[in-house]
């Protein structure tokens, strides 16, 4: 064992000695480096309050017609927003529950009430009455121009709802949510190969030939993307309803997404797979993405911990060394958006929330044990997001930069950016890192 390793075990052996004895605090025997996330964390908590959520609540609900608009580029002046996606309006009203179920509280602002200005949009003008599920985007009065039904999108709703019940305790949010999933495995699940299909019609006919109306990921194969978001929405569904059906459908998502997506190997991760699991062989679906690996990793986790399994530590600290090994600038601080197996980065652009699903994970890890690479990597990632990424103005990260933290893509808010990624972890970092405090 080399001395940092004996450094790190012997860290970790005191951690879990003196605390399980009741002698010490906490941060009275984390190193140096571990007090200052306590002071991340008072960082991330007052940018919440006093300019992240405030942002989102002024600037992001529409209050006239219902629902959210979202466009702003800090680059150039936006053109106003022309639609509304389900992907965005489902996330705005999870991320409004969201920061409300987690104690926060601004007496200008009611969160709940912006939650529900986006609920009641969403129930009364993307779902389909007759056919059941939601479609993919309205004009911003609601009447359907895509009535499609995308895999990816009613995740969203499932997820956002189950949130938004937690924060309202309007019991037919969950019904609603309960319901959807229902037509989900009556409409997309494949009873052959297991998993779910993608891309349907508005009367669930399954659509396998791309095109241009087709805004995420790729008709007739099964991604990796969407399996990840069906079983983050099935983990909110199960927790809330404890569901014996619900119970089965998350299983299955846990292991399809262990085995064919996101497995302990992580070279062979794979954003596709063939309707029968077997590999594509199209170059545009080759290689890896290194934040849906480790937000897989933690959300595998949180996962296996509300079905009552044991987590697969191993298995996450699979992918997430993997991708600290290929991934992270180490030098910087930031994470790298894709690769290839076992090779470094070819892709060195940082986005938001690749940076965002990092700080979640390392967070987890630290949270289940202590180590002192990872606390170091926990630094860099968030000097590195104070330096280059967050407006200091209004604490919104932008888009995406360059590796060298050069500003590449300036957007704050559009269809794909919305309070999701970011607002969840600095929410968890200060769970984890933060003083106990009311918000």
């Amino acid at each position: 064992m080399n001395f940092k390793a004996w450094d790190a075990f012997m860290v970790r052996r005191s951690l879990r000695t003196l605390i399980a004895a009741g002698a010490v605090c906490v941060w009275a025997v984390l190193p140096a480096g571990a007090k200052e996330l306590a002071e991340y964390a008072r960082d991330f908590h007052d940018q919440l309050v006093a300019k992240v959520l405030p942002y989102w609540y002024d600037t992001a609900v529409d209050w006239q017609r219902g629902g959210y608009l979202l466009s702003d580029n800090a680059e150039k002046t936006a053109p106003p927003a022309s639609d509304k996606m389900i992907v965005t309006q489902a996330r705005m009203v999870w991320g409004f529950s969201h920061v409300y179920n987690e104690g926060y509280r601004d007496p200008k602002r009611d969160f709940v009430k912006a939650a529900k200005t986006g609920y009641d949009f969403i129930v009364a003008h993307f779902l389909d009455p007759k056919q059941g599920g939601y479609y993919w985007k309205t004009d911003l009065d609601g009447k359907p121009i895509n009535d499609r039904k995308y895999l990816y999108g009613q995740a969203f709703v499932v997820y956002a709802f189950v949130e938004y019940y937690r924060a309202s305790h309007d019991r037919d949010a969950l019904e609603r949510a309960l319901s959807l999933y229902r037509t989900i495995q009556l409409n997309c699940h494949d009873i052959e190969h297991g998993g779910w299909g993608e891309h349907y019609t508005s009367d669930w006919k399954l659509i396998t030939r791309q095109d241009d109306r087709i805004e995420v990921e790729v008709a007739g194969l099964k991604s990796a993307n969407a399996h990840l978001h069906w079983m983050e929405a099935l983990t909110e569904l199960y927790d809330a309803t404890r569901n014996d059906d619900v119970k089965r459908s998350l299983e299955e998502a846990l292991r399809i997404n262990a085995t064919y997506f996101y497995p302990m190997d992580p070279s062979r991760c794979a954003f596709h797979r063939n309707p029968d699991w077997s590999f594509v062989t199209d170059p545009k679906s080759a290689g890896l993405s290194y934040g849906h690996n480790v937000e897989f990793a933690w959300l595998m986790v949180h996962a296996q911990q509300v079905l009552g399994q044991s987590p697969s530590w191993d298995h996450f600290n699979a992918l997430l060394e993997h991708a600290l090994a290929h991934g992270f600038d180490k030098e910087r601080g930031g994470v790298y958006s894709r690769g290839i197996e076992d090779l470094d980065a070819y892709d060195t652009d940082k986005v938001w929330w690749v940076q965002a699903e990092m700080v979640a994970a390392l967070t987890v890890s630290l949270k289940h044990e202590w180590d002192i690479r990872h606390d170091q990597a926990l630094h860099k990632l968030i000097n590195f997001l104070q330096a280059f990424v967050i407006d200091e103005k209004d604490g919104i990260w932008i888009e995406s930069v360059t590796a060298e933290g050069r500003p590449k893509s300036q957007w704050k808010a559009n269809d794909w950016k919305a309070n999701y990624h970011d607002v969840r972890a600095m929410v968890k970092y200060i769970d984890a890192f933060g003083a106990a405090s009311t918000h």
